[in-house]
């Protein structure tokens, strides 16, 4: 009867394997699709700046030199590297489940015995043993469980690689801001001395009876309101500095050394976008969507195999005896093998299955948010490198003339014209001089932003 039942349980345990497996896990799972548009307005090309290393699309050492400070120090990219590594160490413990345990066992102990109306005995035991246990991955609860931490191990790679570009994008949008800030102070500053020179031609003017008082009181205002710029300047300056330290994983207070000579090799004539489809591909944040989606679909086949039986093996071999000196000539040995079967669970693991399928779905609505997010925020980001760099054109036309009016204004006015055309010249001029920085800044901070969009930045190091 027993050998009859050794014979048994294998062929009823093949039986239900190949039955149960016929029967995918992600049957219930909805079917992810999603339609790539075939063009997005701009974006033809085999190549992408995307494919650029950071370090030769930026091209300012200084900038470079920030960037390289920021993914070296910064305090939640290096915490992102540490959650690799936990979920790399979790990953080879799955991977490791599925291989035997073998341990080892050396004890000594005594047991004393006195019970009612019976003598006083004593039972002693030593012994060494050596254990062998191992599970049968029949339904692939183990290897479900492996794919399922290899994927969350590999999102978390992607997760960083993200974090990088965001990091290197903001290195370089507070970078160009600080140009900018610098810039405007050295404008404004230079303004507040061609004032003061005005102030005090108005001032002997009209001390010398030439003018009257309304020019002078003219130019007191117009210097006092170039001056009252500064503090509101500085306050912006420190304000970005700050921010440009705290990316760069340092404290408040830094000073930073930055390229205000305007000569940043940064703006390409012509900028290749690459295909569509490509952004699936160079995009992290997509790829961890994607790995998500196949850890969301491992916990489903976790859970579908979780409701099917378990069998394990265990073998147990060594040495037992209840005195050391014939300690070594008495072997033992224990082989067993186990079945555990859920049968009335009310539900439990059923609802856990189910479960599982609704977070995949879940999982596949998301992935399919964050393809479509993508596509417009690369559209949005193009549109706005466009736009800005019209702008930029237009306001360095705009500077030009307000340079052309402020000297005609001076000359008509050392003529014996009105002082309130300098004035308002010298108003235009100042503010096409802000308009043009800060539409340089706004020009470079969209192509920061096209390249972060196409996924560019994530090669890790120049050194690479």
């Amino acid at each position: 009867m027993r050998k009859i039942i050794y014979t048994i349980i294998p062929v009823l345990l093949v039986t239900v394997s190949i039955i149960c497996g016929a029967c995918s896990a992600m049957r219930d799972c909805r079917t992810v699709s999603i339609e790539i548009p075939d063009s997005i307005p701009g974006m033809a090309d085999s190549s992408s700046i995307a494919d650029i290393e950071w370090w030769t699309f930026y091209g300012d050492s200084v900038l470079n030199s920030l960037i390289h400070r920021t993914l070296e120090n910064n305090k939640k990219f290096l915490a992102a590297a540490e959650n690799i590594e936990r979920l790399r160490q979790l990953y080879g413990v799955s991977k490791a489940e599925l291989l035997p345990t073998i341990g080892v066992n050396a004890y000594a102990q005594r047991e004393t015995e006195h019970y009612t109306g019976e003598s006083f005995s004593g039972d002693n035991e030593h012994g060494v043993k050596g254990t062998l246990r191992w599970e049968a991955d029949l339904f692939g609860n183990l290897r479900w469980s492996a794919k399922k931490n290899k994927a969350a191990y590999l999102a978390s790679v992607e997760d960083r690689r993200a974090m990088q570009i965001t990091l290197i994008a903001e290195t370089a949008i507070a970078y160009f801001n600080l140009i900018a800030i610098e810039n405007e102070n050295v404008i404004v500053r230079r303004t507040i001395e061609t004032r003061a020179e005005e102030l005090a031609k108005a001032k002997l003017r009209f001390e010398g009876g030439l003018t009257s008082e309304l020019p002078y009181i003219q130019a007191q205002v117009e210097y006092a309101t170039a001056k009252a710029l500064i503090p509101a300047i500085e306050k912006r300056a420190e304000t970005t500095r700050n921010a440009l330290a705290v990316l760069l994983g340092e404290f408040p207070g830094q000073k930073f050394d930055i390229n205000t000579s305007g000569e940043i090799a940064f703006h390409p004539r012509y900028v290749p976008l690459g295909l569509p489809s490509d952004l699936l591909r160079r995009r992290p944040d997509i790829r961890a969507s994607d790995m998500r989606l196949i850890q969301a679909a491992a916990a489903v086949g976790v859970a579908h195999a979780d409701r099917f039986p378990k069998l394990s093996f265990s073998l147990t071999g060594g040495i037992e005896n209840d005195t050391f000196d014939k300690f070594f000539s008495a072997p033992y040995s224990l082989i067993s093998g186990n079945i555990l079967a859920p049968i009335v669970d009310f539900g439990r693991k059923k609802r856990n299955y189910k479960a599982a399928v609704a977070a995949y779905n879940q999982a596949g609505y998301e992935y399919e948010q964050v393809v479509i997010e993508a596509f417009r925020e690369t559209a949005d980001a193009l549109g706005d490198y466009v736009k800005t760099r019209e702008l930029t054109a237009s306001k360095t036309a705009v500077r030009d003339a307000a340079k052309k009016y402020t000297a005609h204004a001076r000359l008509q006015y050392q003529g014996g014209g009105s002082y309130l055309d300098v004035l308002d010249a010298q108003r235009r001029y100042l503010d096409a001089e802000i308009g043009l920085s800060n539409a340089i800044r706004d020009e470079r901070i969209a192509l920061v932003m096209l390249y972060k969009s196409l996924g560019g930045g994530w090669s890790l190091s120049q050194n690479n």
